[in-house]
């Protein structure tokens, strides 16, 4: 991508990032934001075993810390850097980050992560001008089918695999409310299957399994949009899907909503005391806007008798779960 008058430094792509002094992973798709982090740091273990990797929330920073990661250790192994939440940073962050830009540690790469938004613009600004010699990973969200149609071809290209455009359309078709679960289907083509990837593969696997409508029916009913997601629970339904893994698709989203819920800490800090990706906590704390704690407290409640009758205790089960999306889709509303 060519850089614009104002942006100085190389702006790449998560699949291209490389190491520099300083790293801005930009934008607001955070699996891709992921990808890029990790494999950088995988990059700098195969150049360096012993690379020391640090953490920091820029969004609860204490003045300093920044200076003390980045020192050299008495044996000057290799540094990376990972700081979440930059686009809520502190402004003691703000000041430590510029400061250092002006002089990065030698053998230390910070990665800055900001989700977007103008919080930090003047940090962002400097390092896009040149100060610290970094570069830019841009991560976009993919809403085009053209964007989520070339990340499976990528997937596919890095596994040395072809997939026909037919059976990219209809992953990307089967898979459109979350790249996260897009790629989990394409790593699980590439362990199940040899050879090229065609249409008819893709429908073997995929047409009409439920958990490819699952989650879609959770999002929606998790976003309040009652009656879509009644419409997508009939045609999941009339697809063939089973009442028991919709409301297993409904358990786990909630369930992760239900450990984020007034939880303090950066996105990296919650995923590792709750053992979920960073990703994960990010799309919680979207899912959690216009919910309360009672709400959700009624919405998992329901979801439990939801799953009893789906499971033998009713003899209607599509009664029990249009009414599961009733509730879910009022954000835990009392039942009329």
């Amino acid at each position: 991508m060519a850089a614009t008058r104002s942006q100085r430094i190389p702006q790449l792509t998560w699949d291209k990032v490389r190491p520099a002094p300083v790293i801005l992973v930009s934008g607001t798709e955070n699996f891709l934001a992921d990808r890029a982090i990790g494999l950088l740091r995988d990059i700098l273990r195969a150049e360096d075993a012993s690379l020391e990797v640090s953490d920091i929330g820029a969004d609860d920073y204490s003045p300093g810390e920044l200076a003390t990661l980045a020192s050299p250790s008495l044996f000057s192994e290799p540094r990376m850097i990972r700081v979440t939440g930059v686009e809520k940073c502190t402004d003691a962050f703000l000041s430590d980050a510029l400061r250092y830009l002006e002089a990065p540690a030698p053998d230390c790469y910070l990665v800055l992560r900001h989700a977007g938004g103008v919080r930090g613009k003047k940090l962002l600004d400097a390092l896009r001008g040149g100060l610290g010699g970094g570069i830019e990973i841009a991560c976009p969200d993919l809403k085009k089918e053209t964007d989520r149609s070339d990340f499976v071809f990528a997937e596919f290209r890095a596994a040395g695999r072809k997939v026909t455009p037919g059976a990219a359309r209809a992953l990307v078709g089967a898979f459109s409310g979350d790249i996260a679960e897009l790629a989990g289907a394409c790593r699980q083509l590439l362990a199940d299957t040899d050879g090229d990837i065609a249409e008819a593969t893709v429908e073997r696997y995929y047409a009409g399994r439920v958990e490819t409508n699952a989650f879609r029916v959770a999002d929606v009913a998790i976003a309040g949009r009652h009656g879509e997601a009644l419409v997508l629970l009939r045609h999941a339904l009339a697809s063939g899907a089973d009442p028991v893994p919709i409301v297993a698709a409904f358990a786990s989203k909630l369930r992760t909503m239900a450990k984020i819920s007034g939880s303090r800490g950066s996105s990296g800090q919650l995923a590792q005391q709750f053992g979920l990706a960073p990703w994960q906590v990010d799309r919680a704390r979207r899912d959690l806007q216009g919910w309360t704690e009672d709400g959700l407290a009624r919405g998992i409640s329901v979801l439990a008798e939801t799953d009893a009758q789906v499971k033998g205790e009713s003899r209607d089960p599509v009664f029990a779960l249009e009414r599961m999306v009733n509730v879910v889709s009022a954000r835990g509303a009392a039942l009329h």
